[in-house]
């Protein structure tokens, strides 16, 4: 996903969407699902918040060279969820948005997280399908840990055999 600021020089009086969508056509996710998770994505590491206009159809459709269609249907399912609106005439805003964690301490865990964790991944030869893979196992593995009432947790926590999870 690319956040910036576009301008459009065919209708400079329009409202620009701080959003960009991309697509990748390998990865087996339906497009318009894409959309709405490109969405969700940028509500909860800040790039949209409550009132934020999302692209309008007809740039996202010239853009992507996708059906009219399929960027309204991501936008319905957006609007099931609660998380935009329509406004006839106008389009689609933001609506509702998860609490989202300050620009600065995202910015610090995501460095972090480059510089260190992945970059010892790939260093040990991890490409990025693995690397993944391995990731979503330890977010699972983190979330019953988490969720298991009277389970030790953190620094208390015996370390010991690993169980493999996929």
């Amino acid at each position: 996903m690319k956040i910036d600021k576009q301008v459009d020089p065919d209708d400079s009086q329009a409202p620009v969407s701080p959003l960009v969508f991309r697509l990748d056509s390998h990865s087996g996710v339906p497009t318009y699902l894409q959309l709405v998770q490109q969405v969700e994505q940028a509500l909860r590491l800040g790039y949209l918040r409550r009132g934020d206009q999302l692209p309008r159809v007809k740039d996202v459709v010239a853009s992507l060279a996708i059906n009219p269609n399929t960027v309204l249907k991501a936008y319905r399912e957006l609007e099931h969820k609660g998380l935009a609106a329509g406004r006839p005439g106008q389009g689609t805003f933001v609506q509702a948005a998860p609490r989202a964690v300050d620009a600065e301490e995202l910015a610090a865990l995501r460095g972090s997280l480059v510089s260190g964790w992945l970059a010892e991944a790939a260093a040990a030869g991890l490409d990025d399908e693995a690397i993944t893979a391995l990731f979503q196992s330890a977010l699972r593995d983190f979330r019953e840990r988490r969720d298991t009432p009277g389970r030790p947790r953190g620094r208390g926590e015996r370390r010991g055999r690993r169980e493999a999870v996929a």
